[in-house]
């Protein structure tokens, strides 16, 4: 086998919907204010009693199911997350129990927003280079475990959810070479510390650096795997903020692509918002099997990844 392909996708939210007439009545704000500026109308809040882990098995158990395998089958376990509670064990190792997957290597990547993007190349890598047969990988997130609900510049960003792709080896690769790298000197803008850890952001640094720096670098990641960015049918751009997402895709030049906009009624779901938002799209048909999709996932580290996958 030459490559690795995405054989599935699959997602989860949780049932509890909080909407922008609701956070009005916890801070100072309102859905115009809201909608304005972030472009978010609804996210989904994950309770007391659904952990991280559960909420990436939900989204992993449809991946697999839609792949038709069993857990059997899979022999790596990634999940791309930064708000795991305890450190051992580690949310792999959790799912992977969950669902019952027989000894598989587990292991976790915190790169924030971009974590999902980072997992899918580690997957890639994995497969391509034989040490894998099927990996599973997941991007899962609670924002709202490390949320300050009084605080109305973050509290109306986030929700919770998890997406998950099944990837397996293929005579011809269907995950295009990433693209990666970060800003560490700027890392403080993007942050999730403290005790209890709360998430807090330079909202117009990120801006700025989102809008003006990472077009030109998601457009070489489309080069990276032979594209133009016209040749896409999809772009799936780290869902943080609608008026981050239609400005940077208007600059990378897809001008035929759909661009998924999960973030109006999902809200930023950091590692999860990539593949639950591709997932979404591939259900719902706008988006079809073999079609070149962008995944760029980009923030926490002020770091980024992008690779261009088949759609399955």
């Amino acid at each position: 086998m030459n490559g690795s392909r995405i054989a599935a996708v699959g997602h989860y939210q949780p049932a509890r919907v909080l909407t922008n007439e609701d956070l009005a009545g916890m801070v100072d704000t309102s859905d115009e204010w809201i909608t304005s500026r972030v472009g978010i109308r609804t996210r989904h809040i994950a309770g007391p009693d659904e952990p991280v882990d559960e909420l990436a098995a939900h989204a992993a158990a449809k991946a697999l199911a839609s792949a038709g395998l069993a857990p059997e089958d899979i022999d790596l376990v990634l999940v791309a997350t930064s708000t795991a509670i305890d450190r051992s064990p580690n949310m792999a190792a959790r799912v992977a129990a969950r669902l019952g997957i027989p000894s598989p290597a587990a292991m976790d990547i915190n790169v924030v927003c971009a974590g999902f993007t980072h997992a899918l190349a580690t997957a890639d890598h994995a497969v391509r280079a034989g040490s894998s047969t099927r990996a599973l990988v997941i991007g899962a997130d609670k924002m709202s475990d490390v949320t300050d609900w009084t605080d109305r510049t973050t509290c109306v960003l986030v929700g919770d959810g998890a997406g998950a792709a099944v990837v397996e080896a293929s005579a011809e690769p269907g995950i295009g070479p990433v693209l990666w790298g970060s800003v560490p000197e700027m890392g403080h803008a993007v942050r999730i510390e403290g005790q209890p850890a709360r998430f807090a952001q330079e909202g117009q640094s990120v801006y700025r650096w989102a809008t003006t720096r990472l077009p030109a670098i998601a457009r070489a990641a489309c080069e990276r795997a032979g594209y133009a960015p016209q040749d896409l049918a999809g772009v799936v751009l780290h869902q943080a903020n609608l008026r981050i997402i239609e400005p940077l895709a208007q600059k990378l030049g897809a001008v035929d692509a759909v661009v998924a906009r999960d973030v109006t009624g999902s809200g930023n779901t950091s590692a999860a918002s990539i593949p639950l938002a591709f997932s979404k799209l591939v259900e719902q048909g706008r988006i079809s099997s073999g079609d070149p999709v962008l995944l760029f996932g980009f923030g926490g580290n002020l770091s980024y990844a992008g690779q261009v996958v088949r759609c399955p």
